[in-house]
């Protein structure tokens, strides 16, 4: 049978555009090896002007902001070990939120800043390879890209003629009807479908559940040597409680405390000046603001000794800011002085004591006309980068230690009502978020049901309650955190966001 018009037009175009899709797919897969080609130490230098401005040391004022950043930044590195892995494939869109810091590696068009002196930038990243996801995270964070321009030259150079052939710097961009004809998907349009919505609570708990179940299951042996370890060290050396500044993983912990065990049995005597205290396995070795005993992660057993022999002089130390507090206390109506590290950086004892001094000294120049109970039950903290006292959103006053006496004793006054309304609004919805998670752990029959740090009551309420509401079979026997993001934690734990879609 003889086949005539359009038919046979378009029969005779397919071994032509067969030829033409082998060879645009040559091009193709030489440049995809030429962007996967880009190592993880210059992947790092690359994105240099990034980690300064998100790096969440900068970010120590500001917990919420802090902890995003943090988890962001995990999630990043961990996309971006992925694609180096050998023979790696496409990975899942990941929708990333950082805070940005205002610096000089920042681009003259800036978007509008927040109160707090940076921005918030979200993204989708839906990149094969490594050198496209760093430019992907430079230019969606308005940070600049001429310094990849000198590195992509010198990864073309370095390779011969016979292996790069012509230079091919432009993703191929077929027309629609291409995909109509041999039923290819087309990925512009998949791209926003995956940036347009975002997996609903229960398909993404169905595919990722079976993972996480795995890895608790694996974790359970060590998990249960952890719980063995601490309740074993706070018995023997009389220990209020065992605790760690950051989210390390199980087996991170357990290491932290077989080191202190094994410090323990070599040199039982080193710790008996640890009775009584809490101890929290930080950055840093000291004692922090609260009294308690910090053990540096990356400290050898020699220096956390050295410290134990402190103590003694640290509790002397301790009854000094004790004594300070009281006295700043009775010349402020009643306010007592408190110090809370979940709010910021962890803040050496040595350090408070001495802001402590510095403030009482200021006082006791300046008579303020306060009634001796007219501030009770009110909290305040003390700042020393700050020039205007201000109200927490919790209720506590924010008090700098130079601050203009007189001007304090008006702001305390004027605002101690509205701190008293926030303070009473603050205990009311800690009450309904304790409430609700206990209500949430019994009706879903969850492991454990937690919350960073960076999601207020307020949210973590309205998270519950749509939990209850939809009662996901999913959910049972899992251990959910409540955070901003999906992810699947290394020892089973599942992140959600606060306002995951339904």
């Amino acid at each position: 049978m003889r086949i005539s018009g359009p038919a046979a037009s378009a029969m005779s175009a397919i071994p032509l555009l067969r030829c033409t899709i082998r060879l645009q797919w040559k091009h193709f897969a030489t440049h995809a090896v030429q962007q996967r080609a880009l190592s993880g130490a210059e992947a790092v230098n690359a994105l240099r002007p990034f980690y300064f401005a998100v790096h969440p040391d900068f970010f120590g004022k500001y917990p919420k902001e802090r902890e995003v950043n943090e988890n962001s930044l995990k999630r990043l590195n961990g996309y971006l070990e992925n694609l180096q892995k050998p023979g790696s494939r496409s990975v899942q869109p990941m929708k990333l939120t950082f805070y940005i810091r205002n610096t000089k590696y920042s681009s003259k068009v800036q978007p509008e800043l927040i109160s707090s002196g940076f921005r918030s930038v979200s993204f989708t990243l839906h990149t094969n390879d490594v050198l496209s996801t760093v430019m992907d995270v430079l230019t969606s964070c308005s940070l600049p890209v001429e310094h990849m321009k000198g590195l992509t030259a010198s990864k073309a150079a370095s390779k011969s003629p016979t292996e790069t052939g012509e230079p091919f710097y432009r993703t191929i961009k077929w027309d629609k009807s291409y995909y109509t004809f041999t039923g290819f998907k087309d990925p512009e349009q998949e791209l926003q479908q995956a940036q347009r919505a975002e997996p609903t609570l229960s398909v993404w708990l169905r595919n990722n559940e079976p993972e996480a179940s795995k890895k608790h299951n694996a974790s359970l042996p060590r998990r249960e040597e952890l719980k063995r370890l601490k309740r074993e060290l706070c018995r023997r050396f009389n220990l209020t409680d065992i605790r760690w500044q950051r989210s390390w993983g199980v087996s991170h912990r357990y290491c932290q405390l077989q080191s202190l065990s094994r410090l323990s049995h070599q040199n039982p005597e080193a710790l008996i000046n640890l009775q009584g205290h809490t101890v929290v396995f930080a950055d840093q070795s000291g004692m922090n603001a609260s009294g308690h005993v910090m053990l540096g992660t990356m400290d050898v057993h020699h220096q956390w000794t050295k410290l134990f022999e402190q103590l003694p002089g640290y509790h002397s130390l301790q009854q000094q800011t004790h004594w300070l507090k009281e006295r700043i206390s009775l010349l402020l109506g009643g306010t007592q002085v408190v110090h809370m590290d979940r709010l910021g950086p962890v803040q050496p004892i040595a350090e408070h004591y001495s802001s402590l001094n510095t403030f009482h000294k200021r006082l006791m120049s300046h008579h303020l006309r306060l009634h001796p109970r007219s501030l009770q039950g009110l909290t305040m903290l003390l700042e020393n980068d700050r020039s205007n006292p201000s109200l927490h959103e919790m209720g506590h006053f924010v008090i700098p230690i130079k601050c203009d006496l007189p001007t304090l004793q008006v702001f305390l006054q004027n605002q101690s009502p509205e701190a008293r309304r926030r303070i009473q609004r603050k205990n009311q919805l800690q009450a309904e978020e304790e409430a609700v998670v206990k209500l949430c752990l019994e009706t879903l029959s969850l492991r454990s049901l937690s919350k960073e740090p960076s999601v207020s009551p307020a949210q973590m309420i309205q998270c519950c309650e749509r939990l209850l509401e939809q009662r996901s079979p999913h959910m049972q026997g899992l251990q959910i955190c409540v955070s901003h993001f999906y992810s699947v934690m290394q020892d089973g734990d599942l992140c959600v966001p606060w306002d995951w879609k339904s």
